[in-house]
C-alpha cells in the first residue's frame, strides 16, 4: 500500500530533515519542507517536489500560517530538533526547558494542525525521529534523552489512539548519524562544575562517534519504508548494530547496562 502523495517534513533545512524531503521528493510526493529560515519556493526535485515553507515548531501562529498552505496531507516525518549536552545537576533549566520545548511540545504542536487533516485520508502516516538515546540513557546527554523518552511514550499512546482513524504512528530511532547535528549541539556545562572534565571527555566522545556514523539518507530510507507500509512498526531503530543494541538494552539488567553506558561514557 503507498501513502506519502503529500508530505510534511519538520526541520528540513538540514541533517534528516533535508534528507528526508529530497528523498521523498524524488520518488514523486509533494513535500512541504519547514524550517524556521528559509527562502519560500517550490523547486523540483526528481518525479515530485520540494515546497519551502517557513516554520518553527514552537509557535502556533507560525503553524497556523504553515498550515494554512497545505490542503491534502498523508504523511507527517518529525525531524525538527536539537541536542544539549551538560550534566544533569548542573545543565541550566532554561537550557532543559528550550530542549523540551523543541523536541517533545514542538511535535505536540505540529500534530495539533496535522492530525486533523490525517484523519481525512483511509491511510495516513506520523513518523516521529526518536532515538537511541530515548531507549537507552547517555550520560551527559541526560536532558536529550528525557525527551527523546517522552517522545517514546507519546508516540506509543498517540497511535493506540489514532488507531481507529487509519492514522499509524511509527518511532525511528537513528543512532549515531553523521549530520549538523553535532556541531549544533549546545554544551551547558559549567567550568566550575565538578563534572566539567567529565562532560566534556563524553561529549568529545559522542561527536567523534557521530562523524564516523550513518548518512542521513540512511535514516530517509528507513522513513520511506516504514511510509509505505500497510502497518509500520511501533518502533525501528537505524542500522543492525543499532537494532541489536535496542533488543539488548531491553533485556539487559539495569546495574549492567549503567557499567557498559558508564565505560563508555
Amino acid at each position: 500500500m503507498s501513502y506519502g502523495e503529500f508530505v510534511l517534513v519538520t526541520g528540513a533545512s538540514s541533517g534528516i530533515g533535508l534528507a528526508a524531503a529530497r528523498f521523498f521528493a524524488e520518488r514523486g510526493c509533494t513535500v512541504y519542507a519547514m524550517s524556521r529560515h528559509c527562502k519560500e519556493e517550490t523547486v523540483r526535485t526528481g518525479d515530485g517536489c520540494i515546497v519551502s515553507v517557513c516554520g518553527d515548531v514552537t509557535d502556533s501562529a507560525s503553524l497556523e500560517r504553515v498550515f494554512s498552505k497545505i490542503e491534502k496531507l498523508n504523511v507527517v516525518i518529525h525531524c525538527a530538533g536539537f541536542g544539549i549536552s551538560g550534566s544533569a545537576e548542573c545543565t541550566p533549566v532554561d537550557a532543559v526547558r528550550a530542549q523540551m520545548e523543541t523536541n517533545y511540545i514542538g511535535v505536540l504542536n505540529v500534530n495539533s494542525f496535522a492530525l486533523p487533516l490525517l484523519r481525512k485520508n483511509s491511510h495516513s502516516v506520523v513518523i516521529i525521529t526518536s532515538s537511541v538515546a530515548g531507549i537507552i540513557p547517555i550520560p551527559f546527554q541526560s536532558h536529550y534523552s528525557s525527551s527523546k523518552y517522552a517522545i517514546e511514550a507519546y508516540g506509543e499512546a498517540l497511535r493506540m489512539e489514532c488507531r481507529p482513524y487509519g492514522v499509524k504512528v511509527c518511532l525511528v530511532e537513528p543512532g549515531d548519524t553523521k549530520t549538523g547535528f553535532t556541531a549544533a549541539r549546545t554544551h551547558n556545562e559549567p567550568e566550575n562544575s565538578p563534572y566539567f572534565a567529565k562532560c566534556t571527555e563524553a561529549v568529545q566522545k559522542m561527536a567523534e562517534d557521530e562523524m564516523k556514523g550513518a548518512s542521513p539518507e540512511k535514516v530517509a530510507s528507513v522513513f520511506w519504508k516504514q511510509a509505505h507500509k500497510r502497518n509500520p512498526k511501533v518502533r525501528v531503530a537505524v542500522g543492525v548494530q543499532y537494532k541489536i543494541l535496542a533488543f539488548i538494552s531491553r533485556i539487559c539488567p539495569s546495574k549492567l547496562k549503567q557499567l557498559i553506558l558508564s565505560k563508555l561514557y
